[in-house]
């Protein structure tokens, strides 16, 4: 166990390198890449610094980690205190370098109402992912993904929500900002930090509600039950939309990778509970594999599909009922749509069952960033044709809320979940082929998940 001084210490410079880099990413006018830039460097410093103090760098996280009996109160005091002196410095630093400042708050056009629903979701998602990866009883210490999973939750939150406003997600970032730029105005800090440290609190809670055995001192068991299964999946599934609608409408340059980046770190929170499937495609072809019981997967199909919903409609809400519609790109026909999902679901449904259903995974610590990046395949290279929509849950949310606030039609939703679930049926039956040894043998462990 580190000392008090190499514990703060290592809290301190954690969060002046996570702050320098945002200052200096947004000072340089680097907004392409200044998410990926931002979540490496909370990446590097988790895995650098993780084993001195356990990377928190953000008092949310800190106080969410207390609130679930991870840390102390004393503790998360003092690594509060010490992460807001290390993102004082590090605002310092960069004013210096360029000579400049920029002031913290909504983003232009855009009320603190919008700002504050996306700092208090996607500080939600940080401090959940935390908990799950790296402090919950079943994966806390026991892998090696954390600081990826953990560190791109940024990559999910930076482009689309970060647009609304701005992207802190940390009350040490959003005082930092604020301080330092106080002649362009103060106060925003205030308001951020609140709904921040609210954000954690409900990570905390949808901990424990999914991982029963965090409440006492039980020990985790080897499978859940139904109910928490279906807590993850709606979580990881309201979540994976969220991120689609936030994008789309924000018009994300980086929208694929956004996505895959929050698919990616869902499915390492939650995949050992569930399976994290997050996709009514996906169940399909995991049924057909025979992975999951029929009644289960109806379950977990019922599940992604609400969750789905509740995420377009929360979208929507952020963009004052703004939606946006299903269907072909300029240029293209419903054949090209037919074609495009139908290939690119197929791969991500696929790949689930090679990489993570198979008896032996050929990459047990990259299953989640191997299936999260069959989306920066597909919705890069279809997204001009269908938009790459990939998954049901997302389609009927697109197409419901379209319908109701927009004044579109549904049926798009439908033709697309169709295109979909017969994507995933054909990945089931061509793994089948590909890998018959597994269905010759009664050696590998029945799961029900792809993680």
């Amino acid at each position: 166990m580190a000392s008090p001084i190499a514990s703060l210490t290592a809290e301190f410079l954690g969060t002046y390198l996570l702050v320098l880099t945002i200052g200096c990413n947004v000072l340089s006018g680097n907004t392409l890449w200044a998410g990926v830039s931002i979540a490496c460097a909370l990446m590097v410093g988790i895995y650098a610094l993780g084993a001195v103090s356990g990377a928190n760098f953000n008092p949310a996280v800190s106080i969410a980690l207390a609130c679930a009996g991870k840390m102390g109160w004393g503790q998360a005091v003092a690594y509060s205190v010490v992460q807001v002196g290390g993102a004082l410095a590090a605002a310092g630093t960069y004013s210096i370098l360029f000579l400049d400042t920029f002031n913290l708050g909504p983003t232009k056009g855009y009320h603190w109402g919008q700002a504050m629903a996306c700092e208090t979701l996607y500080t939600f998602m940080l401090c959940f992912v935390v908990l799950n990866t790296a402090a919950s009883k079943r994966l806390g210490g026991k892998n090696q993904f954390y600081g990826l999973a953990i560190g791109f939750v940024i990559v999910a939150g930076a482009y689309g929500p970060g647009a609304v406003s701005g992207g802190c997600f940390n009350p040490a970032v959003a005082i930092g900002i604020d301080v330092v730029s106080a002649r362009l105005g103060f106060g925003w800090c205030l308001l951020y930090t609140v709904f921040e440290i609210l954000g954690g609190l409900m990570a905390v809670l949808a901990f424990v509600t999914m991982r029963p055995e965090e409440r006492d001192i039980t020990e985790p068991p080897i499978n859940y039950d139904l109910s928490s299964k279906l807590v993850g999946e709606a979580i990881g599934t309201y979540m994976l939309v969220l991120t689609v609608g936030l994008n789309v409408l924000g018009a994300s340059k980086a929208a694929a990778f956004s996505i895959a980046a929050s698919l990616m770190c869902m499915i390492y929170s939650v995949g050992d509970v569930s399976g994290a499937h997050l996709n009514p495609a996906v169940t399909l072809a995991i049924c057909g594999r025979g992975k999951i019981s029929l009644h289960d997967a109806i379950l977990y199909m019922v599940t992604q599909v609400f969750s789905g919903l509740l995420a377009a409609f929360t979208y929507q809400a952020v963009h004052d009922g703004t939606t946006f519609r299903l269907g072909p790109g300029d240029g293209f026909g419903w054949k090209g749509v037919a074609a495009a999902e139908i290939a690119f679901t197929f791969v991500l449904c696929l790949v689930v069952l090679c990489v993570a259903t198979t008896e032996r995974n050929p990459g047990p610590q990259f299953t989640g960033l191997i299936i999260g990046m069959c989306v920066t395949v597909g919705g890069l290279a279809i997204g001009k044709i269908s938009g790459g929509s990939l998954n049901p849950a997302v389609s009927l949310g697109i197409a419901t809320s379209r319908k109701v606030v927009g004044g579109g039609t549904f049926s798009p939703g439908l033709t697309y979940s169709a295109l979909e679930f017969f994507a995933g049926l054909a990945a089931s039956i061509v793994f089948r082929i590909l890998y018959p040894k597994e269905y010759a043998t009664d050696a590998y462990m029945d799961k029900s998940s792809p993680a």
